[in-house]
């Protein structure tokens, strides 16, 4: 399996949370069940909890660039793409952002809910990865670490 595949069923865990919200919990350890490496669940369970956890702010992040779409209004697969486009974005900073924005719009083409959803993933999630950095810049981040995050290794 790999890291795409697991982006994958993290989405559809994630979609099926959307429909169902409960424990995420529940949803993975049922997931679980199934062989998967063990590196592939526990990236699906950084995902999933943690897109889960932090959706408020994610939600967030998305609304403020989908100048003519509200959150609630979207597509659930899309939107759950977002999600976890915006998350390692913002949180997995061993994922480049460039990988992030890229694996976001390949799912986006394969899952999406119409043609139209890859260039839509791939605006709003470009422009909060230009957002993010500019504020890591001005809070002294520094121009190395974000240089690493848009280098980076494939994901």
């Amino acid at each position: 399996m790999k890291r795409r595949k697991a982006r994958a069923q993290a989405l559809q865990l994630l979609y099926q949370l959307d429909l169902d919200p409960r424990d995420p919990e529940m949803v993975l350890e049922e997931w679980e069940k199934e062989e998967y490496p063990q590196w592939a669940k526990e990236f699906v369970r950084r995902l999933v909890k943690g897109v889960w956890e932090k959706r408020e702010e994610i939600d967030a992040h998305i609304q403020r660039f989908s100048y003519r779409w509200r959150i609630d209004r979207m597509d659930r697969v899309d939107r759950n793409i977002l999600r976890i486009g915006t998350f390692e974005i913002l949180y997995c900073h061993d994922i480049p952002i460039k990988v992030a924005i890229n694996e976001a719009v390949e799912m986006a083409k394969k899952f999406g809910s119409s043609e139209d959803s890859k260039g839509f993933i791939n605006a709003i999630l470009d422009k909060i990865a230009k957002t993010i950095s500019k504020e890591e810049k001005e809070n002294g981040e520094g121009q190395k670490h974000l240089d690493e995050r848009r280098a980076g290794a494939m994901g």
